[in-house]
């Protein structure tokens, strides 16, 4: 780590990239949820080529970090040894029904905060909530015991890579291979199309992407210290998980909530997590402002409200069941091509999809 970088400098700078994704996300209405629905319901795949193109730029950008030496993807959390393949599928299962009902992700909710959206400011508590039981609470005592019970052990690690490797790929062939293969894969099959190249599917694509590859040099590069003065030992600055972090939107949440919580405890202090939850509120707050689209928005009916604070549970306790939503497996954690990651984002998908066509049929229904 450069000797002049502090904490300060680590949360200041991660607070800067979440505004810009922030402001990004206001501005292309880039959105998971949103890329599903149009495809559902219209057939158009212009916002899932935004995202796609994200998680493309995502895993490029964090191939070139990791071989060059920047950042080492091992140590991050999604690169671990335990496939805990159940809860991969269960926490994303149960979050992508819960982005349908609550109208949006954890990400897209922070959006819609900083919007007028008071809809989301409910999710936003409700999600912090349940996220900090599945973390801590009654709920985290059935994950821990049960779903996460349900794992592979990868003594070699679970990254494509490595697991290309173990077939006979020379090490840093199986890395080039995947990297090159999935993130400029899904970089071509979106920019290839003509009809692509707007402003905003560019900029929401290309710059949510970069955010992401930006964060983890800032947290596992400039925040790196080999030897902490402390505890004399390799350390992240500023994280909860005292591994190298980038853009994930549901305990962050729940680390924000108990921030407010517990603020008079002087060992609670802003972390890598807490400082982009500010941040993308912050960006869409500016976004809107500057563009006069800010819009007081309440709930419409008791159905309303009730569906919305059952998406919001659903998303807290899937999300980190899951170990991160649409941003922090689909983007965040698919960037290091660990194999969990795109479990949970095929479930999360599935969750979504399935969710979706069962609003559509009981509009249908009532009609």
């Amino acid at each position: 780590m450069d000797v002049d970088v502090s904490p300060n400098t680590v949360l200041w700078l991660t607070f800067a990239l979440a505004f810009v994704f922030g402001a990004i996300g206001q501005k292309t209405h880039f959105c998971t949820m949103g890329a599903v629905s149009d495809i559902l319901n219209m057939g158009d795949w212009s916002r899932m080529r935004m995202w796609l193109l994200a998680i493309g730029v995502a895993i490029l950008g964090a191939g070139a970090l990791h071989a060059t030496g920047q950042i080492d993807l091992d140590k991050s959390i999604y690169r671990t040894p335990s496939f805990a393949w159940l809860s991969y599928l269960v926490g994303g299962f149960c979050f992508g029904v819960g982005m349908v009902l609550a109208s949006g992700c954890g990400s897209k909710t922070l959006i819609r905060i900083g919007g007028g959206n008071l809809k989301s400011l409910v999710v936003f508590l409700v999600l912090g909530l349940f996220a900090y039981m599945t973390m801590r609470g009654v709920f985290g005592v059935f994950r821990v015991n049960v779903l996460d019970r349900v794992a592979l052990t990868l003594p070699g690690g679970q990254d494509i890579p490595r697991l290309l490797a173990g077939l006979g790929l020379d090490a840093r062939m199986a890395f080039a291979l995947a990297v090159l293969g999935i993130g400029g894969g899904l970089t071509a099959f979106c920019l290839l199309r003509r009809d692509f190249w707007t402003v905003d599917n560019l900029l929401g694509g290309l710059g949510s992407g970069l955010m992401v590859v930006l964060a983890w040099y800032v947290s596992g590069h400039l925040g790196y210290l080999p030897e902490h003065p402390d505890t004399l030992e390799e350390a992240f600055l500023a994280t909860n998980s005292g591994r190298m972090e980038s853009l994930t939107f549901v305990a962050p949440v729940a680390y924000t909530l108990e921030l407010f919580m517990l603020w008079s405890d002087t060992s609670r202090v802003v972390t890598v997590a807490i400082a982009a939850v500010f941040g993308v509120v912050a960006g869409s707050l500016a976004w809107s402002l500057l563009t006069r689209s800010f819009r007081w928005e309440g709930f419409a009916s008791v159905e309303d409200t009730a569906t919305h604070l059952i998406g919001a549970a659903l998303m807290g306790f899937g999300g980190v069941t899951a170990m991160g939503c649409t941003v922090g497996q689909g983007i965040t954690g698919v960037s290091t091509l660990a194999l969990g990651s795109f479990v949970a984002l095929a479930a999360i998908l599935a969750g979504a999809v399935l969710a979706m066509k069962v609003q559509y049929w009981r509009l249908m229904r009532a009609a």
